[in-house]
């Protein structure tokens, strides 16, 4: 099994998104006060500036049963393989990359902060065919085919909480091998993460998302003790951790 390989990149160098900075020049945490004030954006707004290159408007997930033939034949939903040095190396059906013994693939996770310095927390539907009904970040996914990993993250928080991200900036890349016992399958990804605020209110898509909650550090390490969470949650959030704290404080 391969251990979470972590590549940073400082926050405040990625060319789509920017941290807001106090008149000390200093990136606005807590103990100085409530989080830069963003204008609320509408996911039609947002999404409306990025353009993805396809005519698609959700990440629909395959039916697992299809994929095994003992049903219809669902949407084929394709990802993006990648080397291990996370270059592009070919394409592939989600759920088989999915199945033992997996495929390196590309991947995202966001982690988005309100203005009181507290993550959004989803829990994924029960109809999802991977992880359902666990606590996880704010949103996770993967690109399309050439889909830049930043658009496709924005794309994905608005589909799954109705929400566009106000500030987006990207938190650096890691890369994990973990099997998932309930299910099955297993997650290899190079994965890329992003941080961020969210200023609008937050409606979640029945069908992608059961709940949802913003959290302080300690709320999150309670309710990891007490619900389950996806296999991947802790990773990602171990490795965006210098990105959260630039978002969110030390905190974090």
């Amino acid at each position: 099994m391969i251990g979470p390989v972590v590549r940073g990149t400082p926050v405040h160098r990625h060319p789509y998104g920017r941290l807001e900075h106090d008149a000390t020049g200093a990136p606005f945490a807590p103990e100085r006060g409530l989080m830069p004030q963003s204008l609320p954006t509408s996911p039609t707004h947002f999404t409306s500036e990025i353009d993805t290159g396809l005519d698609v408007e959700t990440d629909v997930t395959a039916d697992p049963t299809a994929a095994a033939g003992t049903g219809a034949a669902g949407p084929e939903i394709l990802l993006e393989l990648v080397d291990d040095e996370g270059v592009t190396i070919g394409t592939a059906e989600k759920l088989w990359a999915h199945q033992q013994p997996g495929r390196l693939h590309r991947a995202f996770s966001v982690f988005l902060f309100d203005r009181q310095g507290r993550l959004l927390l989803q829990r994924r539907a029960l109809g999802k065919y991977h992880s359902p009904g666990v606590w996880s970040n704010t949103c996770c996914g993967h690109p399309y085919p050439d889909e830049q990993p930043f658009v496709a993250a924005a794309r994905r928080t608005a589909e799954e909480l109705g929400v566009a991200p106000a500030l987006l900036c990207e938190a650096g890349t890691v890369r994990y091998d973990l099997p998932d016992e309930a299910s099955g399958l297993i997650e290899r990804e190079w994965n890329h993460l992003f941080v961020g605020l969210v200023t609008a209110p937050v409606r979640p898509n029945p069908e992608e998302v059961d709940d949802f909650a913003f959290v302080t550090a300690q709320e999150l390490r309670e309710l990891e003790e007490e619900r389950p969470f996806s296999v991947w949650f802790r990773t990602v959030f171990e490795a965006a951790l210098p990105g959260i704290r630039e978002i969110a404080g030390r905190d974090w």
